[in-house]
């Protein structure tokens, strides 16, 4: 009934409306770059445009070195795919703008010192990523793909992608093993298709055909498809 529910809900809400005219203005609520001095870095999710968002988000990570006057948005668009281009986007868009109307959440939030070493990490990492000429909308390589791959890299994000973000699961490289993106455990992935994660921040995933189902025992939560985390900590 959860996952009905929310299929319905983004079938009327998210799915409805023009690409074209659809806001990427800012949330407003990214750290204003004029007046915080500090390094910050941020992972945000938002529904993913169209039918794709009754089941899935879409993921990008934005960085602010210490001092700097913007923002460095990184992330995966699929289009750019369709016209040759490298689908790998390094861009100066508003942080946490709206990915066409869906409004965006922030689910890792890094400040203060050593975060500018963080940054030179994840635009190694993001620089390396090996899909950069490929997407899939499912399994992947996508967005989250590219997310994930970044995190598995970069471990202090201790990134706990959501249950939404389809094709996380998907492992670069046609590797079967890996570390979970947080960092703090490990999964086994079938080309995104099918797999196993255990991690003291994920929990326990199960990954059946690219839909995550799970439980957070640390935060009392549910990992359910579509609808997402159920639980104290859940959204």
């Amino acid at each position: 009934m959860l996952i009905a529910g929310g299929l319905a809900y983004y079938a009327g809400v998210v799915m409805a409306g023009d690409w074209r005219t659809a806001s990427r203005e800012s949330a407003g609520i990214a750290p204003d770059p004029a007046t915080i001095r500090e390094a910050v870095v941020q992972v945000y999710v938002a529904r993913a445009w169209s039918w794709r968002g009754a089941f899935g988000v879409h993921s990008w990570i934005a960085v602010k070195p210490t001092g700097a006057p913007t923002f460095t948005v990184y992330e995966v668009i699929g289009w750019r795919a369709y016209h040759g281009m490298s689908v790998l986007s390094i861009n100066g868009r508003a942080p946490d703008g709206r990915w066409f109307g869906a409004e965006p959440e922030i689910i890792v939030d890094l400040r203060g010192g050593g975060i500018d070493e963080v940054i030179k990490d994840i635009d190694g990492a993001a620089r390396d990523y090996p899909h950069a000429h490929e997407y899939r909308v499912w399994p992947g390589p996508n967005s989250n793909t590219f997310t994930a791959f970044v995190a598995r890299r970069v471990p202090e994000l201790r990134l706990d992608l959501p249950p939404t973000a389809i094709g996380k699961d998907y492992l670069p490289n046609g590797d079967l093993f890996a570390r979970a993106p947080s960092g703090t455990g490990y999964q086994f992935s079938l080309f995104g298709l099918f797999g196993v994660l255990v991690g003291a921040e994920e929990g326990l995933e199960i990954n059946l055909l690219g839909l995550t189902f799970g439980i957070d025992p640390m935060n009392f939560a549910l990992k359910l498809p579509a609808v997402g985390r159920v639980g104290p900590s859940g959204s």
